[in-house]
This record gives C-alpha cells, structure tokens and sequence, in this order.
C-alpha cells in the first residue's frame, strides 16, 4: 500500500461516496466525508460513517459557493492544511426526454453534477498548489461519453464534468497536480431512488414510441447492474497509483458497449492538437518537491 493519504469526498452520505469512504479508510487513508445537513436529514448516515475509523464528516452543499469554501477550510484545518486527493462524487439523475426537461431542471442537475465539481476543484486546488501535489479524481460515468436517449441532459452534465476535468488535466500537470476521470457502468446503487424525471410530460405527446424510451432505459437499468465495491476498489488503485503514472480515464462496467474504444481514439486526437499547437511540452506532468512552508 502506498502511505496513507488526505482525501475530501463530495455526496458521502449514500452511495458510490460512502463506499468510497469506508473502503479508502479501511486501507488507512484519512478520510473526509462531506455532506449535505449532517446534523438533520443525513443525520443517521453522517453518525454511522464518522464513528468509522479514520473518517471524518464535514458539511458540505456542493452548490453553494460559501458552503464548499467552509468545508474545504474546516477540511484543512482538521488535516494540518492538506488535501492529496478530491474526489468529485456528488450528483443525481435526470431521465425523460430532452423537451420536457424544464430549464430549472437543466439549471439544478447541472449546478450539481458539474458546477459542484468546479466549485470544489477551485476550493482545493490552492492547498494543492502549495503542495505541489495532489488528485482532483472526477466521478463521471459512460454517459459522459456516448448518449443515451431519454438521458440526454444527465449525458449533458457529464461531458460537461469530462471537458473540466480533461483540461484541468492539461493545465495543471506542470504543477504535479493530476486530474483524472472515472467512468462508471450501471452499478446498482441509491442513485436510482433519486432520480427525477423531466416534469413537462405534455411535450411528449407527438413523440410515439420515442416517449416510451426513459421508462424503458430505467427500468433496464434498475433491474441489472454490477457491484458497486468494483468501482471502490478501482478508486482505491487510482489513488495509490503513484504521481505521474495516472491514466486520464478509467472506465469500469459490468458492460461493454464501445466506451473504451472512445477512450482510446479520443486520447490519440488529443496528442495530436497538443502536438499540432505546440503544448505538448507545457502538458506534461512535472513532479515538484513540496513548497517550503
């Protein structure tokens, strides 16, 4: 195991980020566990994952500004001012089709899913920088590469978290820091009890057997899925992988429908306009020694 490492974790309360948090603080990491209302409705959550040891529960709204600032302070004065790795998990979905998804849940999911990651990146990003080190780990998914109809806006804030956090990527590799994507498949998780779905149903009436697709792709959804501790265990391995020899992306699923070959084609595009404008130097990760305090 590498040594034991700081890590801020976004949506702690259920799900992929309360695996995360249990299994990284199993391995010995010092975990901090962020959440919405602690102290009220994830009260019981909050309560089981901080008499864990090594997990620490801060909250956090990751669509408040002042929120996330707090947190990430309360975070570093907890972890003498360090942060090694942020992992970008919060979020939800939105099924229906891409008219009767209203503007304000368009505004919502993505002020969630992806703002959320920006808020929290620009929040940890400076304690990093003085480090000269750190991960900002992204929680994408498979949607975030190819697109399915009746999810096409969840899609939308999930390519918007690969295009952050890609060129975070680029940007911030000459200062040891590395930002890197998760892809999650369909793992069965309590994501699927809050999804919503796009309420100006009316919008649909012309559309035939297309208005039957979300139903139908959520209910294929909910009835299979992998385990969900495989991607805990691929979180934990991209964490401990050692600086500098992270990949950019890391797909896990129980399926396989042309993901990894996105992945593949994508990664040999993107040399090639970093070749062609000449910043294939200026990209390249650059391990520094820590800043003297």
């Amino acid at each position: 195991m590498s040594s034991p490492q700081v890590i801020l974790i976004t949506g702690s309360s259920t799900g992929f980020g309360r695996l995360f948090a249990e299994t990284l603080a199993h391995r010995g990491h010092t975990v901090l566990a962020t959440m919405r209302d602690p102290k009220g409705r994830n009260g019981a959550n909050a309560a089981a994952l901080q008499s864990t040891k090594n997990i620490h529960v801060v909250e956090m709204d990751v669509t408040d500004d002042s929120s996330v600032d707090r947190g990430v302070d309360t975070c570093l004065q907890h972890a003498a001012g360090r942060i090694d790795v942020a992992i970008n998990n919060a979020g939800y979905g939105l099924t229906g089709l891409v008219e009767a998804c209203t503007s304000d849940q368009v505004r919502e999911i993505m002020d969630t899913n992806f703002l959320g990651a920006v808020r929290v990146s620009r929040a940890v990003l400076p304690a990093m920088r003085r480090q000269h080190s750190g991960l900002l780990l992204h929680v994408s998914s498979g949607a975030g590469r190819v697109v399915f109809p009746g999810f096409g806006i969840y899609c939308a804030s999930k390519f918007a978290m690969e295009a952050m956090a890609e060129a975070y990527h680029y940007e911030l590799a000459g200062q040891g820091i590395e930002s890197c994507l998760l892809e999650p498949g369909n793992y069965k998780t309590e994501i699927f009890g809050k999804i919503v779905t796009g309420s100006d149903t009316a919008r649909t009436a012309t559309y035939g057997a297309v208005a039957q697709i979300p139903d139908k792709l959520t209910a294929s959804l909910d009835s299979g899925g992998g385990n969900p501790q495989q991607v805990a265990d691929a979180v934990v391995a991209i964490v401990e992988t050692p600086a500098g020899q992270r990949k950019i992306r890391y797909r896990v699923s129980p399926q396989d429908f042309g993901v990894d070959q996105i992945n593949a084609v994508s990664e040999q595009v993107q040399k090639a306009v970093l070749d062609r404008f000449g910043f294939a130097d200026a990209t390249r990760f650059t391990q520094r020694s820590a800043a003297t305090q």
